[in-house]
């Protein structure tokens, strides 16, 4: 799902949703416990929090890999957070300074396979509107098929959301389906449905530029 960040109105709806009460970080700083010479650290989280019954979340993200997780002691399924595959979350950060201005996702969407992996991205209001999303978007799109072989990259946001529809187009994607999400929490727009956009190999080919 393509949505460069919360409102305010939807922040306080799903902060209605649930209590935080602790949040306890673990890191562990040293070299080569997991990935000798790479410039990660391992790290554990563990939030305690009390939520209304039936209700969903979210918990955003920016790592290498996530090796498990946990909720009220059931193991989730967190294969889609697997950099092995080449596919995952990237974290966006201006080169001059490292200012950190959101993530980028591809990874494979519910209901569909590792050849038709979802582009998604969620931004600070800040950097709306400078090209980052259509950037980082077209970097991936390029890398799902140049690299990892893939056969079709897709991407869903709200129907109203117009910005993040210009995007995807900006980035190829042509619109191929509108239809109505079950999600479980409802916000405003979503009355209005939802879209589906989409680059197929060939489209993709067709789009790159002709060798000199």
């Amino acid at each position: 799902m393509v949505a460069p960040n919360l409102t305010r109105e939807t922040a306080a709806q799903r902060s209605a949703i649930l209590t935080v009460e602790n949040y306890l970080i673990e890191l562990d700083l040293t070299d080569g416990k997991d990935a000798p010479g790479e410039e990660t650290f391992s790290s554990k989280t563990t939030v305690t929090f009390t939520a209304t019954a039936g209700a969903s979340s979210f918990i955003d993200i920016v790592a290498a890999r996530v090796h498990s997780a946990v909720l009220n002691g059931t193991a989730l399924d967190v294969s889609g957070y697997d950099e092995s595959t080449g596919m995952g979350f990237w974290a966006v950060e201006v080169k001059t300074t490292g200012e950190f201005l959101g993530w980028f996702h591809l990874r494979p969407g519910d209901g569909h396979e590792t050849t038709e992996p979802e582009l998604g991205y969620r931004l600070r209001r800040s950097a709306w509107g400078q090209g980052y999303a259509t950037e980082g978007g077209r970097a991936l799109i390029d890398k799902a098929f140049a690299q990892l072989g893939v056969r079709r990259v897709l991407a869903e946001t709200m129907t109203v959301h117009t910005a993040s529809r210009r995007v995807m187009e900006r980035c190829g994607l042509r619109l191929v389906r509108e239809f109505h999400a079950d999600w479980p929490d409802r916000i405003p727009g979503d009355e209005h449905g939802d879209v589906e956009y989409a680059i197929d190999r060939e489209e993709w080919e067709l789009q790159r530029p002709s060798p000199r």
